[in-house]
């Protein structure tokens, strides 16, 4: 009786025991079928590892961030997907960080460069699918994409038609909001031209470098030779000065002397080889230079600056090129070259000078030389064509090709680089013409990098008398809009011959921006334009572009539009917006202050041929009386 009692009482614990292994199972597998693996694949990046290990701490941040558009790119080519899902982002964000960390050990991305987790899966305009990209973007502009960007993106040229393409096609056609910073609207043209265009795929070399700015390692060996030479050369020479020293004290003379060039060629060196990661450029010898122009031949100088030189001249391969020779070089001058090349070759774009190279040597005859080599520019600068002796003056399409021309760069720089770049010295002289009239933005010397939506002060203000914001000049605040301001004073003097400072009757220098504006306010807008200037467009197109200057150049910041705002109403038929009065100047006269006295309190000047309508009341009776006074 007891046995059968306990087999009873085994058999229901057996029973119970067995549901609850079923019970568990079948919760072990429901966690499994809701846990989503990613669909990225991360080791693609390792090919880049190498390249990424040179970068310093304050770049990981955008290393990393260049690589997974790179992963993306790769996803959208496999999957027709720009983004993974949603509830992929906990396990992405952990193969990212697996595949990081292999890079950057203890490299914490999240919490080091201010992502949240979910934005690795939320991106622009609601934007995840190859189909959805292609339903914005009309065809046309993906046919110039595919034009430019299937080839081999490895060379300057080919990469600077690419990513212009590219940049044009995100202002015009991916203007909207992007979730988080990491893929924003900026990124996805690149990505698409990566996994969708380009025949090589994201991974090629050229394209990974033109596109995401991440080189393979085999562009890092002639760096990597490079330094070793370097430092065997720095070993050999210093042996040499203790082998032939005679007297200790000229002995301990050349040591140092040895010493503190070697240190600022170590300075300059590490400056560049963190620069020279993202971007692909020749080291010049200084007898290669010098062969080039003739030993620095007087007559084949073709511009001079506060900085030094500039010549032409001819490369082995028959190459003509302009060679900018800075003057004076000290270590506080190398940290100024370093800067200036690293900005040029950060950027690629069809209107901004292309760096073909550099040359850094120090000599006994000729000491600390500095030098950068970019292509020439055979039709010279628009100041030449302006205001020099040339008596073929510019027509109004070569002068219309030059003003949008302009806007693209400075849009590029202050929209397309990352991070963007205020350039603070635009003026005639700094844009540049190549064989076709095509504008090129030149003079990187005095640009700044800024971080997204910041302003900066400066207690150091430079640029050209003329072409200085104002609020740059008195105060030391440097935002985008101190570029947009001498793009505007540029552009009027693109539109009427005059220079940027002008003297008037009594010989006293007045800006060419207080003269458009007092045109404009009497209603006499074209009289701005330059008489007898060839090939006139349309009385409309003329007021357009003299309303755009005037608006560009106005005194006051916040009235002054953006670039990519400027190219446009430029390119299209977009309402230039109301033009708000100035005020009044500083050193005005009592006719000045009449006058503006008897302007009615009114707020805003607007164009007399419809671009918008005019914010007074009795708008023509205004105008008249102005003209009277």
């Amino acid at each position: 009786m007891y046995q059968l009692l306990l087999l009873l009482l085994l058999l229901n614990h057996g029973g119970s025991i067995h549901g609850h292994i079923q019970s568990h199972r079948k919760l072990a597998d429901s966690s499994s079928q809701n846990r989503t693996t990613c669909p990225l694949d991360f080791s693609v990046l390792s090919r880049f590892a190498e390249g990424a290990k040179q970068a310093n701490l304050s770049r990981r941040c955008q290393y990393s961030l260049q690589g997974l558009h790179l992963v993306l790119a790769e996803f959208l080519r496999t999957n027709g997907l720009f983004l993974p899902p949603l509830n992929s982002s906990d396990s992405c964000w952990n193969d990212f960080e697996t595949a990081i960390h292999g890079v950057y050990p203890n490299f914490n991305i999240r919490s080091s460069c201010g992502f949240e987790t979910s934005w690795i899966s939320q991106g622009c305009m609601n934007i995840t699918t190859r189909a959805q990209f292609e339903a914005q973007v009309p065809e046309s502009s993906i046919r110039d994409m595919k034009r430019l960007c299937n080839q081999s993106l490895e060379n300057n040229a080919p990469c600077s038609g690419c990513t212009a393409t590219l940049s044009s096609t995100q202002a015009a056609y991916l203007p909207g909001d992007s979730i988080g910073n990491m893929t924003v609207c900026s990124n996805y043209a690149s990505i698409y031209a990566a996994a969708l265009v380009n025949q090589y795929g994201p991974t090629d070399q050229g394209t990974a470098l033109c596109l995401f700015l991440l080189p393979l390692p085999s562009n890092l060996k002639k760096h990597k030779a490079w330094v070793y030479g370097l430092v065997v050369a720095c070993l050999v020479l210093i042996g040499a000065v203790f082998a032939l020293g005679f007297l200790r004290a000229r002995r301990y003379n050349r040591k140092r002397a040895i010493e503190r060039r070697s240190l600022m060629e170590k300075d300059v060196a590490s400056g560049l080889d963190s620069m020279k990661t993202s971007a692909t450029l020749v080291r010049f010898t200084f007898e290669d230079i010098k062969a080039s122009t003739g030993n620095f031949s007087r007559h084949n100088i073709i511009g001079k600056g506060s900085y030094g030189n500039v010549y032409k001249g001819t490369l082995a391969d028959g190459t003509e090129v302009a060679l900018k020779r800075f003057k004076n070089c000290s270590a506080a001058g190398d940290a100024g070259f370093v800067h200036e090349v690293e900005v040029i070759a950060s950027v690629r774009h069809r209107n901004l000078v292309a760096l073909r190279g550099f040359c850094t040597a120090t000599t006994p005859m000729e000491g600390h030389q500095r030098i950068i080599v970019c292509d020439l520019m055979r039709n010279g600068s628009l100041h030449d064509h302006l205001f020099g002796s040339s008596e073929n003056r510019l027509s109004w399409p070569i002068r219309h090709k030059i003003a949008v021309g302009m806007a693209r760069g400075l849009a590029y720089l202050h929209y397309g680089a990352q991070p963007a770049i205020i350039h603070r010295d635009i003026k005639a002289s700094n844009i540049l013409l190549d064989e076709s009239f095509e504008p090129k933005v030149a003079d990187f010397g005095l640009a700044k990098f800024t971080p997204e939506g910041m302003t900066h002060l400066s207690t150091r203000v430079a640029g050209t008398m003329g072409y200085v914001a104002p609020e740059y000049a008195l105060y030391g605040q440097l935002t985008e809009k101190s570029d947009v301001y001498s793009f505007g004073v540029v552009l009027l003097e693109l539109l009427s011959g005059k220079k940027a400072l002008v003297s008037n009757s009594e010989s006293q220098p007045s800006l060419v921006t207080d003269w458009a504006w007092s045109l404009v306010r009497k209603g006499r807008v074209l009289d701005v334009i330059e008489q007898g200037m060839a090939d006139l467009g349309s009385t409309e197109v003329m007021e357009k572009y003299v309303l755009v200057a005037v608006l560009s150049s106005h005194p006051q910041m916040h009235a002054r539009p953006t670039m990519d705002q400027i190219l446009k109403i430029l390119e299209s038929d977009l309402a230039i917006p109301a033009i708000p009065e100035r005020p009044i100047p500083l050193v005005a006269g009592r006719e000045d202050i009449e006058r503006s006295v008897s302007s009615s309190g009114s707020g805003h000047l607007s164009s007399p041929s419809g671009y918008q309508s005019f914010n007074y009341e009795n708008a023509s009776q205004s105008l008249k009386e102005s003209s009277s006074l």
